[in-house]
């Protein structure tokens, strides 16, 4: 008996004579890659089309449901937006809860805001007595920007641009928190826009408007409350300019 190997090899399994060693596995080659033929013209722009396609169809939805852009026409809402400024609307919070007093919202005025009217039956109102209490029931098809200062149930009167309300199941009225506004109905002169001293109820299911710039805004002082369906989404975010940028 042959002692055993040092290095353990005695417990080995070895081939047995004329036998040969087994064999290692032979890795089988990997297939060829297949090499893409160019992309014609015409196809990369078949896809660059489609990409557009796709994006533009994100964009409208995204503005048809969540959050549209608006840029300010005109210095009624000075000082708070100017002329040019850009701002961010919520739409998908209307549909989800309900407007509130102090908001900036864009809405649909009555179809005779821009002769402003005052309804149910069409008349002008006079400043310096009663606001527009009821708008006429049509809705128009432009779009406004304003604050929010009264809703439904709530009474109201403006003296000296300041809003005083009686908010729904209270009995004082308050004035507003209103920092916002513009002094135009201060001074030596007060447009007679700015004083409506006699008290109006808002109707259920309708806001009062106004400009922040009280001397110069043509609002729900003189064309009604706004029902909430007329309501498109409330201003949350100005984008534009950049010195400008950040929440309202």
């Amino acid at each position: 008996m042959k002692p055993d190997a040092p290095d353990g090899t005695a417990d080995r399994v070895r081939p047995a004579d004329g036998e040969t060693p087994e064999a290692m596995p032979v890795q089988a080659p990997e297939p060829a890659r297949k090499v893409r033929p160019p992309r014609s013209p015409m196809a990369r722009i078949a896809e660059l089309v489609a990409i557009v396609a796709v994006a533009l169809g994100a964009a409208y939805a995204i503005q048809a449901v969540l959050v549209k852009p608006y840029r300010i026409p005109s210095g009624s809402m000075e000082p708070t937006l100017a002329i040019g400024q850009r701002v961010l609307v919520n739409r998908l919070g209307m549909q989800l809860g309900h407007p509130s007093v102090g908001e900036i919202v864009v809405f649909h005025p009555p179809e005779a805001a821009e002769q402003m009217l005052c309804g149910p039956d069409p008349h002008r109102v006079t400043p310096g007595g009663t606001a527009c209490a009821q708008p006429i029931a049509r809705k128009g098809s432009v779009n406004y920007i304003k604050r929010i200062v009264a809703g439904p149930g709530d009474e109201m009167y403006i003296r000296g641009g300041h809003v005083y309300r009686e908010a729904a199941g209270t009995r004082k009225f308050v004035g507003e928190h209103d920092a916002y506004i513009k002094d135009t109905c201060e001074g030596a002169y007060t447009p007679p826009e700015c004083n409506f001293p006699v008290p109006i109820r808002i109707p259920a299911g309708h806001w009062f408007m106004m400009g922040d710039n009280r001397g110069d805004s043509d609002d729900s002082r003189f064309w009604g409350p706004v029902p909430t369906s007329w309501i498109v989404g409330q201003a949350f975010f100005t984008y534009w300019p950049p010195d400008r940028i950040g929440g309202l």
